[in-house]
């Protein structure tokens, strides 16, 4: 366990006096080291909050600069860094936070050739891309390095937040369970074509870094098995249930899917829009 300092015991002592948590609980997320795809909508809460909670190692890639239309829901950023690269507009914010985490950057996008390399360094990945490639990738590049992974996803007013584990949860399903193939090239429009509640990406986000933490410490309910899904307009929570299926080309009974599958982009879009 961690000898903690006089500031981090102030700092972190909401944290410590949860009995969930305690001094051991706050050591393993000092410990832990998280991967995040995207600086975007998702990941700058998920970012904010998990260098507030003392994650000690934290890695964000994602090759797009802060830009004026980002600001309504990039929390992260602000218009003094507006042509930044995202990673490091990120980095800055999240060392003002809280300088105990060190960030890694990745002003790149994650690809076929670099992401089992990359995600291979860490415990924990959260996928908060914008597009239907990308997605399939990480998950498949976590099923193959047996990680953990946090992913989420919005469109116009609804959001959706899953836990993937199969390595551990031997019935838990894999994100191809839920969508085999990718839809139709043109079928789902981007946020930039179809618009975003700037809040909304604070609500998922924010899921997604507190099902991170409780992965992290070992608490709680895990995700794995079910997705959460929150239409804002209603207001409404809804969990429903996930099964692992037989037939999944990925980690189904007879996979077909043996090595990372690049699927062609449709557009260029990017990552957390």
């Amino acid at each position: 366990m961690i000898d903690f300092t006089e500031e981090q015991i102030e700092r972190y002592s909401r944290h410590i006096i949860l009995p969930e948590v305690g001094a051991e609980g706050q050591s393993k997320l000092l410990n832990a080291k998280v991967f995040m795809i995207g600086a975007g909508g998702l990941g700058s809460p998920v970012a904010y909050y998990l260098a507030a909670a003392g994650v000690g190692t934290i890695g964000i890639a994602d090759a797009d600069v802060v830009d004026l239309s980002n600001l309504q829901r990039q929390i992260i950023h602000n218009k003094d860094r507006i042509g930044t690269p995202k990673v490091e507009s990120a980095k800055q914010t999240m060392q003002a936070l809280n300088p105990d985490v060190k960030v890694n950057t990745y002003n790149y996008f994650v690809t076929e050739d670099n992401i089992r390399e990359i995600i291979a360094d860490y415990d924990i990945i959260i996928d908060g891309c914008d597009n239907f490639p990308t997605r399939f990738l990480v998950n498949d590049a976590c099923y193959f390095e047996k990680k953990t992974l946090i992913s989420g996803a919005m469109f116009r007013f609804e959001g959706q937040v899953a836990t993937y584990k199969p390595h551990v949860h031997k019935e838990g399903p894999c994100y191809r369970c839920l969508y085999p193939e990718p839809p139709p090239t043109g079928l789902v429009p981007s946020c930039s074509e179809a618009g975003i509640l700037g809040a909304l990406a604070g609500c998922v986000g924010t899921i997604q870094a507190v099902e991170a933490v409780k992965e992290i410490l070992g608490i709680g309910d895990s995700l794995s098995g079910r997705l959460m899904v929150f239409d804002a307009l209603r207001m409404e929570w809804k969990k429903l249930k996930l099964r692992k299926d037989p037939s999944c080309p990925l980690c189904g009974d007879n996979p077909t899917i043996t090595d990372l599958v690049t699927y062609e982009q449709a557009c260029e879009l990017k990552f957390g829009e």
